[in-house]
């Protein structure tokens, strides 16, 4: 199924849990844009994902509303998950269905009536970009670990649902290869919003959301001037992610981060 035409999603403020009203005017989220929202925990960051998933409209606990385009999307947008933009993919993610992962791809490919059945292959292939969990298509959907599981939503939500906006929840736990999951949604032109705690992922948005007290305190967009300790985090982040694989795959690690003759 094609979507209707997203140029642009945009949340209007709402209250704090101590019902001051927030004191943005609006976030404007569009194609390509990478936003990520950051904040202790209770805070109130997966409230405002999950008021964009379902497309708020002063009817939750927060009292934002998110509007299409401009405006207030159809209700078949709302209630049809078949026609929902919008795809949220969570850590605690999982598939209760005791299906095989190529028979989880064959349902959800024809429920959206696509005729092209390469998409199942290519939604595996993509997954085991982002896992070092080798993910195979005679594997049962409950047998995932999270990690494999989120690859697996990710990469589907990329080429089966064509979803265009992508809502993260803290997916970089479980082994994923974050810099992988962020190169293709910028490759394929999502509009990501992600929940995270990982400094990485915080400095590789364009914008970042500050939440507190139930509320968005304050909108940060770098604008290029996190560029230098982005480079340092990231060396740094990808040194820890070599020496997990190789703990994961039974090494013994010497003082400089190889293996053990």
């Amino acid at each position: 199924m094609e979507h209707f035409a997203i140029t642009t999603i945009t949340i209007l403020p709402g209250r704090a849990k101590d019902g001051r009203s927030e004191s943005f005017k609006e976030i404007a989220l569009r194609a390509g844009d990478m936003i990520s929202i950051v904040g202790p925990t209770g805070s109130g960051k997966t409230a405002f994902i999950n008021d964009i998933e379902v497309f708020a409209s002063g009817d939750t606990v927060t009292g934002r509303t998110v509007l299409v385009n401009g405006e207030v999307p159809p209700d078949e947008m709302v209630r049809d998950p078949a026609k929902k933009p919008i795809a949220l993919i969570t850590q605690n993610t999982k598939c209760l269905a005791d299906l095989t992962v190529l028979e989880f791809l064959e349902m959800h490919v024809k429920a959206r009536r696509i005729a092209d059945n390469s998409r199942m292959a290519e939604t595996i292939r993509l997954a085991n970009e982002f896992t070092g969990e080798k993910i195979a298509g005679t594997m049962r959907m409950t047998s995932l670990s999270g990690g494999q599981t989120r690859s697996l939503l990710i990469a589907d939500a990329i080429t089966v649902s064509s979803a265009p906006i992508i809502l993260l929840d803290e997916v970089e736990s479980g082994g994923i290869f974050k810099e992988n999951v962020i190169s293709s949604l910028k490759k394929n032109n999502k509009a990501v919003i992600f929940v995270t705690h990982d400094p990485v992922l915080a400095l590789l948005s364009d914008r970042r959301i500050v939440m507190r007290n139930g509320a968005v305190e304050k909108i940060l967009e770098p604008n290029g001037c996190e560029t230098k300790i982005l480079g340092q985090i990231s060396g740094m982040d990808r040194v820890l992610s070599d020496m997990r694989e190789r703990i994961r795959a039974g090494e013994l690690l010497t003082d400089n981060g190889g293996p053990v003759p």
